[in-house]
Order: C-alpha cells, then structure tokens, then sequence
C-alpha cells in the first residue's frame, strides 16, 4: 500500500483544441500505464463521437505510477473532465477531487474564455494551478507572448510555466516532476468514517451503475454497507478497484486514492454526480459540500419519424440514460408529430450529441422540436409553474408575470472585433457588465443574457464577427421577469404545436415575418389556398399564403359568352373552397428543421 504523501491527484484544464486528450496520453506513455504498441489517439475518449468532434463528452479517471528523480515511486490520479460550457457542474465536481490542476494553453492560441472560466472552478476548489504551455513546436507558435498572458493572469514566475509539447512528447519528463513537486499530497484521515465523492458514474449492462469515486476520509472495503446521503439508500460493495484504462480488483481503497465501486447498483441515477458515499456501519454526520442535482438548462421535443418506431425510440432514450444521467424524458403527444418525448439537455451540445446518439447508435430517425429553455410562470391566483415548452403556458389572462432563465457570459477576443461583438450583445437582449484588458491583445468583456438568445446560433455569430478569434463561456442560470410570450404558428387556422415557440414581445413580429415566409417556400402547393399566420393569442401578426395548384377549367371555352367562362369558374371556386374545409396540409420535415435555423 502507497503512502498518503505519494499521493498526487490532479486533472487538465483547457480551452476545447488545446491539447488536453494528447496531453494525457503522453503522460499514460511516459508512465508506462499504457504499452506504446497498445497506445493509439484520444487513449480516454471511448466514445467514436469524442474522437471525431476532438471533444472529451464523458469524464473518466485513470491511475499512473510514476518513479520521480527522488528514487519514491508516486500514485499519480489523473481525473480527465468534460470540454464544453454545457457540462461545467460534471468539471465542478471532478476538480473538487482533485489537489491540482495542470492549466494548458496553446502556445499559438493563448488565453481563452473557457481557460479562465476552467480556472476560475480550479480556484473556488482551492486547487494548486500548474500552468503548462503546449505546442511550443508549432511553427506558429508565440511562446514568450503566451507565457507572458499566463503569467499576467494569476502572478506566476516565468520558471513555473511548464513549456511542453504533448504530440512530439517534449517536455513531458519536466511536467511529471513538476506535479510530484508543485501539487500537495490529499489531506484525509483513514482513521474517520468514510467520505467518499461521487465524481462521475457509468452503466454496465452485466454489473450494473459503477460510481467513480474519491475517498476523502476513511477507508472502503470489499463487502462494505454503503449508503448515499442523497436517498439514503443502501448497497453491498460487490467490486471495488481502481483504473488503468482497464479495471483493476483490489480488496480497498483508503482516504486519498481514486478508484470505482460496483454495488448492484441498477440506476445510473442512484449514482448522482457530487453525491457523498459512507458506511452504514460507521456513518458520517454530513456529507462533503457542493452536491447540486443537475437539472436540464434546454428542452426538445424528440419524436420518431413514423409511429411505428415510437417503442423503439423510448427504449433507445431508456438505454441512453442508463450511461448519461443528466438526459431526462417524459411522454408527450403533439397535433403535427403524433407521440414522442419532451428531453431536458445541458445545452445544445448536449441535444446534439444525444440525437446523434440516437442515430448512429440505436438506428433512430428522429424529428426535433425548436429547443426552449424553463421559464418559471406566475398567475394571478398565486401559483407557480416551471414551464418547458409552449403547450404548458397558461393562457395570457391566467399570468401575471414570467420570468426567464439569465448567464452570467464572458467574451475573450482582440480589441479590433469590441464594436461587432457589442453590436451582437445589443440584438441578443445582452446588458454590458465589464470590460478587463487581460493583456494589450486580450479584452474579457463580461455581459448578462436571456439564456434563450445565446443557446441556439449565438457562438456561430460570435465566431464569424471575430474571424475565429473569440471565445466564450458562461455559467449556471438565475431567473429574471420578462416581457416574454408564445408565438403560435397556424395553417389554415389549426395551431401546430411543434412550431410554436415562447419569445420575447419585441422579437415575436421579426420572427413570425421569418418563419411563415420561410414556410411559404417549404410547404408544398395544394389543391387549394393553404394560409400561413403567426398569432399572438388571438392576434395574428403575420400571414404568408401558399397559393392553390389550378386546373385551367376554361380551356374547352372556344369563345361564346363570357358568362359561360364566369360559371365554370364560381363553380371551380365552390370547389376548391369545399376542399378546403376538408383538406390537411402535410408539414414536411424541412419545415421543422427550418423553424431551428431562423434569428431570433
């Protein structure tokens, strides 16, 4: 058994394509955790999603034994978190079970927005930060200009920066060293009752939910008692070990040390992320701070594209949650789709890995809804209801007042692109907060957003003003009053309901002009007039019309008396009015798509 001291438990923070996958796997190379012959790319990212998109989606933790210059052979925990601003409570917890962090920046790309908002997390956790600087063998490569940005944003000394590059392997020796050196050993007692950190958690078809764990005090054992602060529910430890990208039995695991348990644990659910484990026989009085239940910030409806795949759909969403806890599903029906499911996501990136899930993964062709964010409805009778989508809104003379879901956003771009970006924060409802020069080259303007206006294309937008140059970053919601209503969409009078949306008073009338012109062209012609409105309750502010496919009835007309020619035409008009009463227009599935890709 390793003592305590030889501990180092650390994980790797950095802007998306800043080398953090490359990094860790020259560091399980370096170690010798994994055999060069076995070793092959992004060596965490299981997922094929993760390897194509250069995006780490599922956290994972893997131990390294690393002989230092000192002669003492070190534990090194390596605790890898998500890349992206929708899974910033997963990074949260993941880095409150760690000492340090290594902190990465590309030598070529400098600081970013999710650089600092990754370090900001580091130091509310108290974490030891070890600045490393990658790609230094790029040719455009600026390291002296980078390092100086690095050492302007916390104070370090140029010596601490650690200069690296994780493809060619230079510097990783000097890197290993530095974390033995700068990062503390974990603080814990072994003697005290167990404390143990769930930090992530996965689904084995044949075990059940594994818990990826860090024992913060005391020791867990095989065969142990378990309970979860959070439902009080108790299990048997069946397996307990610890990761080296393959699992690996061992009988405990002491206060300090990463590993995983399998308790016959059948929902991924039971496993919540930020929750305390400790012993039934020797319980702790209160768990470890920080646990949140992680609620869904984006809803959409997911419905199949024909009825007959709806029972394949629920159960390849059930299979999909078993792996991913934060995806949430309830039944519903709508007018326009037939039966599907209302999903609650993290964010936008979140929705688009599980429909490309859905597809690749289960064979699934699927229909989304617009995604709306939760807005919390007052009525005039006194109650209080979250509402995720616009069939749930009361009627307008049932509300008192909504209020929306507002971020807290940080912008990190070059001077030259402030007039732009500001411009874009204007249209997008944004409120200015503060502008900080991180260097001459560097501004971090902070803004507040309706949560509803930067989910959908806002970081398209943001990168196309800045040629590329800015990033962006923001935080967990609070909730605000608004001036916000649903927009309904109707054809030929019917309400469908899959295109309604809920909005902001002022944009309502630019996006109804948009949307029920961008029908007109989508919709196919019929044998009769097909009217397209936009309506605020009972008001319509916008109309469009798909005009009738028409038979030449006068053609047989070989002169004669107009009123011949008037009679074949009234008559052709009863028609097409009949018709009308009775026809339904068939929404094709552009439609819906098209509704995704309107401005706001």
């Amino acid at each position: 058994m390793i003592s305590q001291s030889n501990i180092r438990n650390f994980s790797i923070i950095a802007h998306i394509d800043h080398g953090k996958s490359t990094l860790a796997d020259r560091l399980l190379e370096e170690t010798n955790t994994v055999a060069s012959r076995n070793m092959r790319a992004q060596a965490l990212d299981d997922m094929d999603l993760e390897r194509e998109r250069g995006i780490t989606i599922k956290a994972h933790a893997v131990r390294m034994d690393y002989k230092a210059k000192n002669n003492k052979l070190y534990q090194l925990n390596l605790i890898d978190t998500p890349g992206h601003v929708d899974f910033t409570y997963e990074v949260s917890r993941s880095l409150a079970a760690c000492e340090g962090a290594l902190l990465v920046v590309d030598a070529s790309q400098g600081i970013e927005a999710q650089t600092v908002s990754n370090l900001y997390l580091a130091l509310e956790n108290d974490l030891e930060i070890l600045p490393v600087l990658n790609k230094v063998d790029l040719p455009s490569a600026r390291p002296d200009e980078i390092t100086e940005q690095i050492i302007d944003l916390l104070g370090w000394e140029i010596e601490d920066v650690i200069h690296c590059s994780a493809k060619s392997g230079f510097g990783i020796p000097d890197l290993l060293e530095a974390i033995v050196r700068v990062i503390p050993a974990p603080e814990g007692d072994r003697e005290a009752p167990l404390r143990a950190l769930v930090f992530d958690s996965m689904f084995d078809p044949y075990k059940g939910a594994a818990a990826y764990v860090r024992v913060v005090d005391g020791v867990m054992k095989l065969h142990d008692k378990l309970k979860f602060f959070s439902h009080d529910k108790l299990f048997d430890a069946d397996e307990i070990g610890f990761r080296k990208l393959e699992n690996h039995k061992t009988k405990e695991i002491g206060a300090g040390e990463v590993g995983y348990i399998y308790a016959g644990i059948k929902e991924v659910s039971d496993t919540k992320v930020g929750d305390t484990i400790t012993s039934q026989d020797n319980p702790a009085t209160e768990p470890l701070p920080g646990f949140i239940p992680i609620k869904p910030m984006v809803f959409s409806g997911i419905y199949p594209a024909t009825s007959e795949e709806y029972t394949l759909l629920r159960e390849a969403l059930e299979k999909l949650k078993l792996n991913d806890s934060a995806l949430t599903f309830t039944p519903e029906s709508s007018m326009a789709l037939g039966f599907g499911f209302r999903c609650g996501f993290l964010g936008l990136l979140h929705m688009e890995i599980v429909t490309e899930r859905l597809s690749r993964e289960y064979g699934q062709t699927i229909i989304n809804t617009v995604p709306n964010v939760e807005y919390i409805v007052h009525t005039v009778k006194g109650k209080t209801i979250e509402v995720d989508s616009p069939a749930e809104l009361p009627l307008a003379n049932e509300i008192d007042f909504i209020e929306e879901p507002m971020v807290d956003a940080s912008i990190i771009t070059p001077p030259d692109y402030i007039g732009g970006i500001m411009k874009l924060a204007t249209e997008r409802r944004g409120r200015f907060k503060n502008t900080e020069y991180l260097t001459t080259d560097r501004v971090n303007l902070t803004f507040e957003f309706p949560l509803a206006e930067v989910i959908f294309d806002f970081y398209d937008k943001l990168k196309s003003i800045s040629r590329g140059y800015a990033s962006f970053d923001y935080g967990l919601p609070s909730y605000e009053r608004s001036k916000v209503i649903k927009l309904d969409v109707m054809l030929n009078g019917d309400s469908v309901d899959a295109l309604s949306v809920i909005i902001h008073r002022e944009k309502a009338y630019h996006y109804g002009v948009a949307l029920t012109e961008k029908l007109r062209s989508l919709i196919p012609r019929q044998l009769f007039e097909v009217a397209i409105q936009a309506a605020i309750g009972s008001k319509v502010i916008a109309r469009s019309s798909v005009r009738a496919m028409r038979k030449n009835v006068t053609a047989k007309c070989y002169g004669g008396d107009i009123s011949r020619k008037r009679k074949l035409l009234e008559k052709q008009k009863a028609g097409k009015k009949r018709m009308k009463m009775v026809g339904s227009v068939e929404v094709p599935q552009e439609a819906f798509l098209a509704a995704l890709q309107i401005e706001r």
